[in-house]
């Protein structure tokens, strides 16, 4: 379960950024996660409480979880599609000379304060 080693180190961001505006709590984190990133969003829910009861910068705080839909471009064609749609072989052409442009990542998108 790599969810609680990705929750550990968004924790220490917060942390960061927290004491870099003198925050004493934060209220929620909103998350985006890649659509084919591999993190299970119930997984990284059920981590997230468990780790940030251990905390009392985080106690208490929420995680939203927003996904960012998968896509890959096509270099033959110029042509961008839904990778979980189509996978690596592109609609319009047929080539394979594709690649992921969005939707593995996963991102701290806001940090709300209390």
């Amino acid at each position: 379960m790599h969810e609680l080693g990705i929750v550990f180190h968004i924790i220490r961001s917060v942390e960061t950024v927290a004491q870099e505006n003198q925050l004493s709590e934060v209220a929620a984190v909103t998350l985006e996660i890649g659509e084919v990133s591999t993190v299970i969003p119930s997984y990284l829910t059920d981590c997230w409480k468990w780790a940030c009861g251990r905390t009392e910068l985080l106690k208490g705080c929420i995680l939203r979880v927003e996904t960012v839909p998968a896509v890959t471009y096509c270099e033959a064609c110029g042509r961008t599609y839904g990778t979980v749609e189509y996978g690596k072989t592109c609609p319009c052409c047929g080539s394979g000379q594709t690649y992921l442009i969005q939707g593995n990542e996963v991102n701290i998108k806001e940090i709300e304060a209390c």
